[in-house]
């Protein structure tokens, strides 16, 4: 017999551990993954947070539920006295134990979930330095006091109602277990006891009542109920204490949820009617918590409603009286009401978005450039953007993959030091397609682990066939530019991977492709967790995968990348912060960086007006991120001006953020104004650029981001980045900018700037247009374009000839006190899906170029010679054809058939390539040679004769030689 439960506790035990085993997989190995990034600290404040709230509220929730049971318990006997006894008390105090138990684990485990950062952000909360102008609390009441506060309160009433139900609960159990005598014993007629006949589907349980027929105990169902009434007066009170604070701490909410009439935020009518319908509810929920003690003592249950049913009235009449002050008072008289209130929903909106430090400069345009200026504003020139990212993209992906397995996700824009030249640039990473190979574990998770190099093209230029011109290209990358040395090409963390990986196993890795085989490597980083035993079999837990338990080819050297997809990377160790869509590859120091930008942002902002549907309305870009494409190291840094609610999460997680000084100058060279945060704040400065109250009111300058043409279709403008001197600046810098027009106009009135080098990082300029004339604005210069005759012809003949033209971005270019516009023209002929770069088109002045390449477009709208200005020996794509000297006279007929057919064969490559330029060239070759093939009577041969025919839309068809 012993033995038995010896084998049962010892296969009980099992159980247990295994259960727990599987339980906390998910726990155990988030933590070494943590303690793998050096942020240990980090995955224990949220449980620690939650053990020190937790634990306490565990702990008085139980043991107040416990005495508050007893007490029950005790004056159930006091006031029922003898009761027929069906079980031992050990059993009703264990009832009460289990009882106080489950609602105490059920209070700590919900409270402590829901609030632990709620508190956290309450203990450590940092001033703003700003207090409101109604109630006249610091701004940092309303972003980590006020939602805590308000969360607390509403979990207490639950609470409220929870002991309310365990009270029903534990009453019941009472009448279970300890019968009073509700019933008297009343002799039948004929002297003998009577067995109630349905006693047996009593809760209570069947009792005989011998020669007696029930009768009703007044007297102690009046003592049951008095037991009950004490118990009820306490929650009663309790919750309508409750409900004054819920309605106290309503009030404040009026400061950034009420959006009655023209100001967002409390107005007049808040202040006058809904503020003091508040504070009554206040009044009237004390004066309830006092009518239900005195009512349910005195036994006058009904006197209970009366203080409820007022609350609900006076809800109503304030609902009717909000309404009649709005309509009769406030809006006959509605600037003049609010003025206050809206010179407060102006400053708090402006500060809340970061706007109140935008300088404003008058921008006086002369359409006077000259030479000299354009030589002096060369930086701004040779770096307007003709390539688009979608192209970019699309030519990437086709020339630049290699392989099928490999990807480019997106294109990024940023600048760098190009043969001594700041240049804007576009950079892309080379990640593998995870659904692009095979899907074999082997392959999957030991074999394709990373991805390799990234292409870097200049967004000014472009090749002969109107592509990107590559700056680095190719496997292993090969760099044009001294400046970027890539010797840590593999990219295991990524924006596509999403698979874990095992690395330094027994299975080399493959590396890339060289010609007809492939390299292989070794990871040498120091990313991954150890694969020890217990390891594994946690993993494969983790993973749902026994191949880790069971592999061979891992052995106790190979470690495991989790997380490796950078945006789940990043929010698994930050989930507070809010992050960008789009982080961007860095080259620096020899190796592949991620950069992303992450907000602190909050919907409790006083009188700030929400962004669009988020209801954000406060936003800083406070945080940048940086991940180690190679060892997935992840760094956070705070950036730019004080922001309280960053300083208070850096005191709370003090090892997780770095000073913007620990970051290394390579990369602080390319931390960027987020387009995401310049495009928030260009919307909101639409409207919040009035300062002025009456114009305000009357949105008399309101403004719109101005439309342009894209593709086809006419869509807002988005934030563009560029490198140029700005205006009354005596360098180039990397800036973004937005130009607005006048609301339902299309004139230009003003261009927003974000500027993002060194100490002028987020400085916003605002440079504003004459308002004495009209300046064209995007679509205006689009209607222009439209007009041009040579441009229609352009456009129809290529849309007849079945290729797709599109326009790309146009970019509006301050240059000295002028305005220069540019957009590019793609075409994207049938039969390739590469679009190119076929005609770039320069708006000046009422004037219009229209050319194949930018440096021409230049050259003709200035009249001058961009080659020269920028040192180079021939125009961008100007080069002259030239046709092959035989070196000793004239070529034999043979030798001329030889060289005839080599040109046409180069020509068929060219064509299969998709490069139209070579493809023209060697045209013009075989042109040349079929022409010294013919008799000197005979007319020559030009290029476009019977066989070879002119092309339409950017593609020639192959020639027929004559025989």
């Amino acid at each position: 017999m012993k033995k038995s439960k010896t084998k049962i506790i010892i296969a009980s035990a099992l159980i247990l551990a295994l259960i727990l085993f599987f339980a906390l997989a998910g726990f155990f190995t988030d933590l070494l993954w943590f303690k793998e990034l050096g942020y240990v600290s980090v995955f224990f404040t949220e449980l620690v947070a939650q053990l020190k709230f937790g634990v306490p509220v565990f702990l008085g929730v139980g043991g107040i539920c416990f005495f508050y049971l007893m007490v029950i318990k005790r004056n159930y006997y006091k006031r029922l006295g003898a009761c027929e006894r069906t079980s031992s008390e050990k059993s009703i105090n264990w009832i009460a134990g289990l009882l106080s138990l489950a609602f105490a684990l059920l209070a700590a485990v919900s409270i402590a979930k829901q609030l632990w950062f709620q508190l956290l952000q309450f203990t450590n909360s940092t001033d703003f330095g700003i207090a409101d102008p109604i109630f006249n609390n610091d701004v940092s009441f309303y972003i980590f006091k006020l939602e805590f506060l308000q969360r607390l309160n509403g979990l207490l009433i639950g609470l409220v109602i929870g002991f309310a139900v365990v009270n029903v609960l534990y009453y019941l159990a009472l009448l279970a277990k300890r019968r009073p005598q509700l019933f008297a014993r009343e002799e039948n007629e004929a002297g003998q006891s009577s067995q109630n006949p349905f006693s047996q589907f009593s809760p209570f349980g069947g009792f005989e009542m011998p020669g007696s027929v029930p009768k009703f105990n007044k007297n102690t169902a009046g003592n049951l109920l008095k037991v009950a009434g004490t118990q009820l007066v306490v929650l009663g009170v309790l919750f309508f204490l409750l409900l004054a604070l819920h309605f106290y701490l309503k009030q404040f909410t009026l400061l950034y949820t009420s959006s009655s009439g023209v100001v967002f935020g409390a107005g007049f009518t808040d202040i006058k009617i809904y503020l003091w319908v508040y504070r009554l509810q206040v009044a009237l929920s004390l004066a309830a918590a006092l009518l239900v003690a005195l009512s349910l003592k005195k036994g006058k249950i009904k006197r209970i409603l009366l203080a409820p049913a007022a609350m609900v009235a006076l809800g109503v009449l304030g609902v009717f009286a909000a309404a009649l002050v709005q309509n009769l008072v406030v809006e006959p008289d509605e600037l003049n009401k609010e003025r206050a209130y809206l010179e407060n929903n102006i400053a708090f909106t402006r500060y809340a978005y970061d706007l109140q430090d935008i300088r404003t400069e008058d921008y006086d345009i002369q359409y006077n450039l000259s030479a000299a200026d354009i030589e002096n504003n060369l930086e701004t020139i040779t770096n307007i953007r003709i390539n688009d990212y979608e192209p970019a993209l699309k030519y990437y992906n086709q020339t630049q993959s290699i392989r099928l397995y490999y990807n480019f996700n997106d294109v990024d824009v940023d600048r760098y030091m190009v043969n001594g030249e700041y240049t804007q640039t576009f950079l892309s990473a080379r990640e593998i397609d995870e659904n692009a190979i095979n899907q074999q574990w082997l392959t999957a998770h030991l074999k394709y682990t990373h991805g390799y190099g990234v292409t870097l093209s200049r967004v000014d230029t472009v090749s002969e066939s109107g592509q990107p011109a590559m700056l680095i290209d190719s496997i292993p990358p090969v760099s044009q530019v001294p400046e970027i040395e890539i010797t840590r090409p593999e990219i295991y963390f990524g924006e596509d991977t999403n698979n874990y990986v095992i690395v330094n196993t027994n299975e080399p890795e493959f590396d890339y492709p060289s010609g007809e085989s492939n390299v292989y490597t070794e990871y040498e980083g120091n990313a991954g967790i150890p694969m020890s035993l217990l390891n594994r079999a946690l993993f494969a837990l983790r993973e749902g995968d026994m191949q880790i338990l069971v592999s061979t080819n891992i052995d106790k050297d190979s470690r495991i990348l989790i997380n490796r997809n950078i945006m789940q990377r990043i929010q698994k160790i930050a989930p507070f912060l809010s992050y960008d869509e789009d982080p961007y590859i860095v080259a620096a120091d020899g190796g592949l960086y991620w950069i992303l930008d992450a907000y602190t942002v909050s919907s409790y902002y006083p009188y700030s007006e929400p962004f669009g549907e988020t209801g954000i309305n406060y936003i800083r870009n406070s945080v940048k991120v940086v991940v180690d494409a190679y060892n997935g190291d992840v760094s956070f840094y705070i950036v730019g001006a004080a922001d309280p609610i960053a300083d208070t999460l850096q005191k709370i997680y003090p090892a997780l953020f770095k000073d913007l000084e620990e970051m290394p100058e390579s990369l602080q060279a390319h931390l960027r104004y987020p387009n995401t945060m310049f495009t928030i704040q260009a919307g909101v400065y639409t409207k919040y650029h009035m300062t002025d109250v009456n114009v305000f009111y009357q949105n008399e300058d309101g403004w719109a981001v101005a439309t342009e043409t894209y593709g086809r279709e006419q869509v807002s403008m988005t934030p563009t980045y560029f490198i140029m001197k700005l205006p009354g600046e005596t360098q180039a810098e990397f800036i973004n900018s937005i130009p607005y027009t006048p609301s339902g106009k299309n004139n230009l009135t003003a261009l927003l700037v974000a500027r993002n080098d060194g100490e002028h990082y987020g400085e916003l300029v605002l440079y504003q247009m004459p308002k004495d004339r009209i300046i064209y604005g995007p679509q205006q210069i689009e209607a222009q374009i439209n007009q041009n005759t040579e441009i229609a012809q352009d456009f129809t003949l290529w849309s007849s000839a079945g290729s797709t033209y599109s326009r790309g971005n146009m970019f509006v270019i301050p240059i000295g006190s002028s305005l220069m516009y540019v957009e590019p023209i793609y075409l994207e002929s049938a039969s390739s899906s590469l679009p190119e770069v076929k005609k770039v088109i320069i708006y000046y002045n009422e004037r219009i170029a229209y050319e194949d390449t930018l440096t021409e477009a230049l050259n003709a709208m200035f009249d001058v010679d961009m080659a020269a200005l920028r040192g180079e020996s021939s125009s961008e794509g100007e080069e002259e054809n030239e046709q092959p000297e035989p070196e000793n006279g004239a070529y034999g007929l043979e030798e001329l058939a030889e060289k005839a057919n080599a040109a046409y064969e180069q020509a068929l490559e060219a064509q299969r390539n998709g490069d139209w330029a070579a493809y023209g060239s060697h045209l013009d070759e075989l042109a040349f040679f079929l022409q010294q093939m013919l008799p000197e009577e005979e007319a020559p041969l030009a290029p476009e004769t019977e066989g070879i025919e002119a092309p339409l839309d950017g593609e020639r068809e192959l020639p027929v030689i004559p025989e």
